[in-house]
This record gives structure tokens, sequence and C-alpha cells, in this order.
């Protein structure tokens, strides 16, 4: 899917009177460009939601980072210069707000700013991790090595989130098989079947009476029962999205036996590697644990907050984790060791690479329990929906018997 240009509402001054316009630009940078006008001609930038720019239904593609840093970190090795390298991903790439932010960061660089800086401008696509790895290297000559560290790092982000995901794959489908079965048997089935015991004059049993006159409604009134359901489904996927919900959700999973420990471990593995890429790449502790607090799962950003906290009244690292909860006992070694020997990045590179094993328990556990589980509940339920069917029947021959 092609990315979505971004609309902005401005006011610009044109022959001496203001304006109100809508327009198209990849970013707040690029409006007074995109009007034809002088910057400071540009007098407010609003940036349009999805709903008022008409278009509700379409999400922003994510600009491609891990094959940018990958591609440009090989164009660069290769002797390629830097603009040239930048011109070349340019001309390769179809998707137009990619090309946008490409072409932004070009004409930036071209005008003498550095590429940090020039990343910076786009963080609609470049976050400030990449920018502080970008920066702390362009002039030591080491960014392609860091560019190339950086894509290992979001493919290994990439591969973590896809090996979650497939382990929920066949429970959503058993979930999503099972509940189209129990919504045919209750619109459909029951419907007919409770026209055929009503030509009985046999008393229903309480539980087959209560189900079968909540088919007959249902069948009815599909169409109702259908929106119905719809609408919930549409409800729950708004409060989904709300940030806060999220959040309580996440520390409530953090809490269960099990699961929570390993959600823990996982989330604490990408803070030593994210954390370690950025010492790697010459940013100071405190500005690094400041950058990754974004990054880190959000019930742990607290906690990296207070140790940046720590560290910046002279603690040591290792100190400011063991305080804030940060270190397991592997991370915790490793990370001592590593201030002792001046190989902090390496130790923490290690303590990620040793907790990567949790991802596959994760999975096996989520297999495990879930399937079964799930299986167990829909079994339940049709199961109990084709008994009560029955039972009217089974009532009826054992009268004529």
């Amino acid at each position: 899917m092609n990315r979505v240009v971004p609309q902005f509402q401005t006011r610009v001054l044109r022959g001496g009177s203001v304006s109100s316009e809508r327009v198209e630009a990849p970013d707040r940078a690029g409006v007074a460009a995109a009007l034809g006008v002088p910057p400071q001609h540009v007098l407010a930038v609003r940036e349009l939601t999805a709903v008022e720019a008409g278009r509700p239904w379409r999400r922003r593609a994510k600009f491609p980072l891990q094959l940018f840093s990958q591609e440009l970190a090989v164009l660069l090795d290769a002797g390629i210069a830097l603009l040239e390298a930048l011109n070349t991903l340019r001309e390769k790439e179809s998707q137009p707000g990619v090309r946008a932010a490409l072409d932004a960061v070009i004409t930036q660089i071209e005008q003498g700013q550095p590429l940090s800086a020039a990343l910076s401008q786009q963080p609609q696509a470049f976050d400030e991790l990449v920018c502080a790895i970008v920066a702390a290297n362009e002039k030591t000559g080491q960014l392609s090595v860091a560019l190339a560290q950086h894509a290992r790092y979001l493919a290994w982000v990439d591969a973590l989130r896809s090996r979650l995901v497939a382990a929920l794959v066949y429970p959503l489908m058993l979930l999503g098989v099972g509940s189209a079965v129990i919504l045919f048997l209750l619109l459909y089935v029951l419907p007919r079947f409770a026209g055929i015991l009503e030509q009985t004059s046999a008393s229903l049993p309480w539980a087959s009476r209560v189900l079968i006159e909540f088919g007959q409604t249902a069948g009815a009134q599909p169409a109702l029962v259908l929106g119905g359901l719809a609408l919930a489904a549409s409800a729950v996927y708004a409060l989904l999205r709300r940030p806060a919900l999220r959040l309580r959700m996440q520390a409530a999973l953090w809490t269960l036996p099990g699961l929570g420990p390993r959600l823990r471990v996982l989330a604490l593995a990408r803070l030593y590697r994210s954390l370690a890429m950025l010492l790697a790449a010459g940013v100071p502790a405190l500005a690094a644990l400041r950058i990754v607090v974004d990054v880190v799962a959000a019930p742990w950003r607290g906690a990296v907050l207070a140790a940046a906290a720590q560290v910046e009244r002279g603690e040591r690292l290792s100190a400011a984790f063991d305080a804030q909860d940060l270190a397991t006992p592997v991370a915790r070694r490793m990370l001592r060791v590593g201030e002792r020997s001046g190989e902090v990045p390496a130790m923490l590179e290690r303590a990620a690479a040793f907790h990567d094993e949790e991802a596959a328990r994760l999975a096996d556990l989520l297999s495990r329990l879930v399937n079964p589980a799930l299986m167990l509940i829909m079994g339940v339920l049709i199961g109990g929906i084709i008994v009560l069917m029955y039972l009217p029947i089974f009532q009826l021959v054992e009268q004529v018997q």
C-alpha cells in the first residue's frame, strides 16, 4: 500500500491578505514549498487527522526503516558518497511517501546540513533512535557499521513480533471458525428446529425452551443480530486503540503467572539490545537511557526514567538498573563485568541474546495453553447447543417407549 501523504490546514499570506488553505506535503517543513510561497509567509500550520482529511479508512504505511538502514549501509560500504547513495535509494523507490521523505533529506544535505539533522527533520519516517546513532557516527567514518547494526536490531524486533503473532494465528482461526459455527446454529438451525418442535405437544426442558426461544428471536431478525455484533466488535476495537486501556491491559498481562515473567524478560531484552546499540555507537549512557524510553514497553518507561536520573547523579548503570528492577540475574552480572572491563555494550548485547530464547518459550506456552483452552470453550459451547436441541427429541422417544 502506498503511504498516504499528510494534509495540512494552513494560514498563508498571499498578496497582502491572509487566506486559509489545505495542502498536501511530506511534512511541516515542506508546506511552504507545496504552497509556492516563502516560509515566512506561512503563518500557521496544523496537520489534519484522517477523518478531517476525508479518508478515515486510510492508514499511513510505515517508512521501511530497516530496509533503508540496510541498503544505505551497503552503498556506503561500497565506497559510494552519502548524497549519491541517498539519490540511488530515492530513484529506486516507488512509494510516494517514501520518495517525499528521501527528497526532503536530500534537500537538507544539499543545503549543507549533516545527515542526522536532515533525518531529524522527518520524524514521521526516522525515529530518535536512528537519528542518535547517525549523529554519533557520521563524523567517525563508522556510519555504515552503525547503520548495519541498526538494521540487524530492527530485524530482530520484527522476528520477535512475527514469532509471537504466528503463535496467535491458530487460536484466532479457531475462535473465528467456532464463532461462525455458533452463529450458524443460532440463526439458521435453531429456528427451523423450533418449527418442528412446535408441532408436538410435549413440554420442553427449561434450558432447551430458553435456547429455542432465543434462536427464534435471533432467526426472525438476523440483520439486527449481525449488526449488533458488528457494533460491539467496533466498540471493542475503538476501546483497544485507547493508549490508557492498552497500558492497563499490558500491565495486567504482566501479572499473569507463567506468561507475565516471560513478557517482562522479552521487554528487558529489547531494552538491553537497544541500549547496547546506542552505547556502541558512542552515545553517552545518560542520553541513551533517555532515547530508549520510547522504545521499551510502556510499563518500564517510568523505571528507565528513574534509572536515567540516578545515572545523572553519578551512580553506576548497574546500580541504577538494580534499584529500578531493570536487571535480570544474568544481565546484572554481565553488566557489572562490562563496567569493570569497559565492555558494557558487548555485555548488554550478550544479556539480550541470552534472553532471546524466551520468545520461543513464550510461543510454546501460548500454543500449549491458549489452543487447548479455546478448543475446550468452543467444544462446550457448540456441544451444549446441540445437546439442548436434542433433549426434547430424547424426551419424545422416552414418551413413545
